[in-house]
């Protein structure tokens, strides 16, 4: 049994990777959540007391981090700003959270000589070509494209920097897109699925044929925690499922599996700077560590999804009205 910090653990994919921990293994978790707009301690409604306790701050506050990371065996890092469009209206809380935060966590394990793993993401590496054939592999140089990636791509350096100047012991992954529960309706899927649930069309940015790799958030959980318990200090490790659609794809699937229309969506103005192609080579992942994905079929992931979404409308639908008026204001 160890005791693990989850930063960012009352967001999306990090309260799913807390629930996964309590279900499969025997550790107790702290959660550290500054509960921005993106984080929401109902998350982790239900989860016992005795597994979880959750303490609300911000990753940038070096006293209170300093004396997390000292009583624990292990960090994961979740903690982000990650909504492409956010970052391109302001770009600051990008630089403070993704950079500073990451900044503060290291030197504290640093410090206390904790094993630390950094979450991030694909988008580091840029885009693919819609018509080629390769994959990002954990060879590939980054090539960020907007002011999120490129917090992002800028964290990930650091935790490389700490592990060859100062011995860190870090490991790193970059994952395609999570689709899953208790993601917020401004992301990609929940949007589309809960416009359905209102009755209103699903919106598609320009022509819909830019392609994402989705993979469901238990898979990742598992693909982390597998990384933490067997990953080798100071590497990268790609996570995807194979996951590769359109956007178009993507829409038209949850339309389908929700009764309507294949076609019944609207175009919306492209957002500035959208990356053409997402895809994961998760080849080390899978060789090295043995990992294999549970959601391989993605109509059998987005149904589970799609049912989660029907049966917790209390949940998502207070951040709907809100989400959609920001939306309406810049033409999507």
């Amino acid at each position: 049994m160890a005791k693990l910090l989850v930063t960012g653990g009352a967001g999306f994919i990090g309260s799913n990777f807390v629930r996964y921990l309590i279900g499969h293994t025997d550790h107790t978790v702290t959660v550290l959540d500054k509960l921005t707009y993106a984080g929401d301690p109902t998350t982790l409604e239900g989860l016992p007391e005795h597994r979880m306790r959750f303490v609300q701050g911000d990753v940038c506050d070096a006293g209170l981090v300093d004396g997390l990371v000292a009583d624990h065996d292990v960090v994961v890092h979740f903690a982000a700003e990650s909504h492409n469009d956010n970052s391109l209206s302001d770009p600051s809380p990008f630089i403070r959270t993704n950079l500073v935060g990451t900044y503060t966590l290291i030197e504290a394990a640093r410090r206390h000589e904790t094993r630390y793993h950094h979450i991030s993401t694909d988008e580091v590496y840029g885009d693919l070509k819609l018509d080629e054939d390769t994959r990002f592999t954990e060879q590939t140089p980054y090539n960020p494209s907007s002011p999120y990636s490129a917090s992002k791509a800028g964290s990930d350096l650091l935790v490389r920097a700490w592990v060859r100047s100062f011995g860190l012991r870090a490991t790193l992954s970059n994952c395609s897109n999570n689709y899953g529960p208790y993601q917020h309706v401004e992301k990609f899927i929940p949007r589309q699925i809960t416009n359905v649930l209102e009755g209103i069309r699903p919106k598609l940015y320009g022509n819909g044929l830019n392609v994402r790799d989705w993979i469901h958030v238990d898979d990742h959980s598992s693909a982390v925690l597998a990384i933490i318990e067997r990953g080798r200090i100071g590497e990268t490790y790609l996570i995807g499922a194979d996951g590769e659609r359109s956007n178009k794809e993507v829409v038209e699937t949850i339309l389908e599996l929700m009764g309507r229309p294949r076609d019944d969506y609207d175009h919306v103005a492209d957002r500035a700077g959208h990356d053409l192609r997402y895809g994961i080579d998760w080849t080390r992942l899978r060789q090295e560590l043995g990992w294999q994905p549970r959601y391989r079929d993605f109509a059998a992931g987005l149904t589970q999804t799609i049912e989660w979404y029907r049966s917790n409308e209390a949940w998502w639908r207070p951040k709907k009205a809100a989400t959609e008026a920001r939306y309406a204001a810049v033409g999507q």
